[in-house]
């Protein structure tokens, strides 16, 4: 039996269905969810669609199950239904006239058409068994809702008839553009099988291997490529000739023709690091970019969880709560002096309050990726404490950011291998760094703080706080050594 996601994956490519049906196990152990969801969405939807009655289905209900149901429901959640070999989950079916109307949840913001296989493919399962469908609609959370005290579902939640534009503005209806697509799933379903029941599909390199993050089995589908060296023409940011180069028998940075170059500023750093030695810096851009640091200099980085519904006063749908935040300040002498915070639950308040006693008012606040991170963090505080906002907004104002020499080609070095982090660049210089800490990265830190909100063992409590603590600390003792390290290039 196959679910949606299922044939979504084999339509993205038939290795990735292939493997993960063969490590389905294995891709379960590993998974973090990125967003939190405390509450019960189903629970919420049902009372904004005022639901009093209705029959519920679960994980593992057989198909007959949904079928009796609807003979004396008017209601359907959460329903199981399946054809052919097809199984399919509906959230919210509702009787009207003698027709269903289907109500999708999405948890997003804004539904886009982007996964129309899975509105379809629940549709063509429905009518394949027999129900005549009315009205589609999805449920999606308002991202305009704040909330304030109890949760309310009626503001919470959105009931579009239409997917959003990337701009979030209504566009095409949603039922209209269904059934403008809608077509026999048997054929997908027949390719499904043969390759399950086959040999491993012939790898096919494509954009969608790598684009918005790494397929999961990339490495097993090149292993090749972990064997290349540092310089590899297919390090080549952005590149779309990469491969092509590559089986033309231009295998190093320092040998790409000028005609296969797209012109970026990253790409010509690239190459010219591989020509010069390894190392390439745009002395003159690069000292000014650090001419704009003083002195006290002050590295600071948050981690933050984040909220599909908001779990406290002043947050919105897809909110974030900073939960911890680390600070290395190097004084002109050469000395640094290290502050943290860590905290369980709405700690806004107290964070706000203790960074503005451990940074210092005079001086450069330095973050990396501080445009997409930090400065965003210090401006949700500034707005949710207008009695800080001032001094917290001055903070945001007096801020650099350090990922801007290497995003912007002013520095590369070849052993980043195509890659800017500050794991990648810290382990140029000190390669067990982040090796060394129990927590590794990111959402392994969140991970562990959601496991210490809910732990009640003290001991076990203190070492996730001393992991925490650790992690978010090298952040900052990383930063201040790609600082030096920058600060040396121009010496």
């Amino acid at each position: 039996m196959y679910h949606i996601s299922d044939c979504r994956k084999y339509t993205r490519c038939p290795r990735l269905f292939f493997y993960d049906r063969e490590n389905r196990d294995k891709e379960k152990e590993g998974f973090i969810p990125f967003v939190r969801l405390d509450e019960s969405m189903t629970g919420l939807v049902r009372k904004k669609l005022g639901i009093t009655e209705c029959f519920e289905g679960s994980r593992g209900d057989p198909a007959e199950k949904a079928a009796e149901a609807s003979e004396s429901f008017e209601w359907l959640v959460n329903a199981r239904f399946e054809y052919d070999r097809l199984r399919v989950k509906i959230p919210f079916m509702h009787r009207n006239n003698g027709v269903w109307d289907l109500y999708f949840l999405y948890t997003g913001l804004f539904p886009r058409g982007e996964n129309l296989q899975y509105y379809t493919s629940a549709v063509w399962v429905l009518q394949q068994c027999g129900y005549v469908i009315g009205e589609i609609r999805v449920v999606h959370l308002n991202g305009d809702y704040v909330r304030c005290g109890e949760l309310d579902p009626q503001e919470l939640f959105i009931v579009s008839e239409s997917f959003y534009t990337s701009r979030n503005h209504p566009s095409v209806n949603i039922q209209k553009k269904v059934y403008s697509v809608l077509s026999d799933m048997t054929p997908l379903l027949d390719a499904m099988d043969a390759c399950s029941e086959g040999n491993v599909p012939e790898e096919e390199r494509s954009s969608r291997c790598s684009s918005r993050s790494r397929c999961t089995w990339y490495d097993t589908c090149f292993p090749e490529e972990r064997n290349e060296p540092d310089d590899s023409v297919l390090t080549l940011i952005a590149s779309r000739y990469r491969y092509d180069m590559k089986k033309d028998g231009i295998g190093l940075l320092k040998d790409v023709p000028g005609d296969m170059i797209e012109g970026t500023r990253v790409q010509y750093a690239q190459i010219m690091a591989d020509r010069c030695g390894g190392t390439y810096t745009d002395q003159a851009a690069l000292r000014s970019w650090l001419g704009n640091i003083h002195y006290p200099v002050t590295f600071l980085d948050f981690e933050w969880d984040t909220f599909a519904v908001p779990p406290y006063d002043g947050m919105k749908p897809y909110d974030v709560l900073p939960f911890e935040y680390s600070v290395h300040i190097l004084h002109e002498d050469g000395t640094l002096t290290h502050r943290i915070f860590l905290a369980v639950g709405d700690d806004r308040r107290e964070m706000a309050e203790r960074l503005l006693k451990d940074i210092p008012a005079e001086g450069s606040l330095v973050a990396y990726n501080a445009e997409g991170a930090e400065k965003i963090r210090i401006s949700e505080l500034a707005a949710y404490l207008p009695e800080y906002s001032e001094r917290l907004l001055d903070m945001a104002e007096r801020m650099e950011d350090l990922q801007i020499p290497f995003e912007n080609g002013i520095v590369y070095d070849v052993r980043m291998r195509g890659q800017w982090s500050l794991k990648v660049i810290m382990g140029m210089m000190e390669e067990n760094s982040y090796r060394s800490l129990d927590i590794h990265e990111g959402m392994q830190a969140v991970l562990n703080w959601r496991n210490m909100e809910k732990n009640t063992e003290p001991e076990e409590a203190e070492k996730i706080r001393k992991d925490l603590e650790a992690y978010c600390g090298m952040d900052t003792y990383a930063m201040t050594v790609v600082y030096r390290w920058l600060c040396g290039l121009v010496e």
